[in-house]
């Protein structure tokens, strides 16, 4: 069964990873909130979430399918091992939902293996171990035809910049990230079509080493063999809203350079930690997230709209596990299409002789369908 696009405005298809809606709501302060969710049980449900017209595609972390051993770096390619027949039964439940599936990305931020990092650890070992871990997420991905491999920078990063080799640590990430590329081709997998890099400014790390999206252009062309090979995923609002960065000013920059892959979507509170809210959720976000979609659609971009979101804290329901992480991907859905709608209103907007600010305002007028005539009746009352 193959599920037809979405192609409206400029998302082609809406991705649910396996990472937001499974994810069991632990934070710093307490454990889980919510029971684990079996992979196999948590593909069914995006075959549910599919057959309600919700989604297209998928994503997932290697370790949101598999456990991750150090002592069985093959398990994946053993037909007798456990991982191997799991592998198996999530593809068929996909398959026969007509799901796709966007990226894999190799988690190296779970195990504490790689708490120093894992690309970019300074141990040649620990290094070597997650190009290992990463050709293993590039086997499973290949299984599973994912369109990409996906770099989220995880701990490859630095509290302490006097404790950081900075003459080799770029070039480490760059062996780690050519030596995936190299990977690609040496296995002839002919399923990927790119590869990512998600930028994260900090957490769980305190600085890291690439945390904008300039800083990931920079780096693709200026240190990877195959520029062109590689992209950008940024993950918007949150990453760059870290940072204090504009959503708009960052999908108009990478569409400029062609290296806006696909698009991570959520809500921030700017200069927090991450907080992964779903989209539009929050108290801000609403003006700067539909601006967003104006742009992209202005500049004629299309392509994958992958959540990378978490269901609030306070919104779990230990009582209703399952049910609770329906609504949220009905809710992600949901706030995407308030969000295209809003930005479609904007379509209509004419600035001829308007400074700045009145474009602004009458940006916001023309969102909320506010007519000028009450809006100067407000004004004179």
């Amino acid at each position: 069964m193959k599920r037809k696009a979405y192609n409206i405005a400029p998302v082609t298809l809406r991705s649910m990873p396996f990472w937001c809606f499974s994810n069991p709501l632990s934070d710093p302060f307490g454990g889980p909130v919510l029971p684990k969710l079996d992979s196999l049980d948590a593909a069914k449900m995006l075959a549910q979430a599919a057959a309600e017209g919700l989604i297209e595609a998928t994503s997932f972390h290697d370790d949101d399918l598999v456990p991750w051993d150090p002592e069985h770096l093959e398990d994946d390619l053993d037909p007798t091992s456990e991982t191997y027949k799991k592998l198996r039964e999530i593809k068929k439940v996909l398959d026969k939902a007509g799901i796709q599936v966007n990226a894999a990305t190799c988690s190296l931020h779970g195990n504490r293996i790689f708490r120093n990092g894992g690309l970019t650890n300074p141990d040649p070992k620990i290094r070597a171990l997650a190009r290992r871990k990463a050709e293993r997420t590039l086997r499973i991905g290949n299984l599973f035809g994912a369109k990409y491999f996906i770099y989220w920078v995880a701990r490859d990063g630095f509290e302490v910049p006097v404790a950081v080799d900075w003459k080799r640590v770029y070039g480490w990430l760059a062996d780690g990230l050519n030596g995936a590329y190299d990977y690609i081709q040496k296995m002839g997998f002919k399923n990927y079509v790119g590869a990512t890099v998600e930028p994260k400014p900090n957490e769980p790390r305190g600085h890291m080493f690439l945390p904008t999206a300039g800083h990931a252009v920079g780096f693709i062309y200026g240190h990877l063999k195959h520029p062109e090979f590689f992209g950008v995923n940024p993950e918007l609002l949150q990453h760059e809203g870290m940072a204090l960065m504009n959503s708009v000013e960052t999908v108009g920059y990478l569409v400029s350079m062609k290296k806006l892959f696909f698009l991570h979507f959520g809500s921030q509170i700017k200069a927090q930690f991450d907080d992964d809210f779903p989209p539009l959720v929050g108290p801000e976000g609403l003006k700067e997230t539909v601006q967003m979609f104006w742009a992209l659609r202005q500049m004629g971009w299309k392509g994958v709209l992958e959540y990378d979101c978490h269901m609030l804290r306070a919104d779990a329901d230990p009582a209703d596990p399952l049910g609770c992480r329906l609504q949220f991907i009905r809710d992600c859905v949901r706030a995407t299409a308030i969000a295209l709608l809003l930005a479609d209103r904007l379509s209509g907007l004419k600035t001829n002789g308007l400074n700045a600010a009145e474009t602004d305002l009458a940006a916001t007028a023309l969102m909320c369908q506010l007519d000028e005539k009450s809006i100067q009746e407000w004004m004179k009352n």
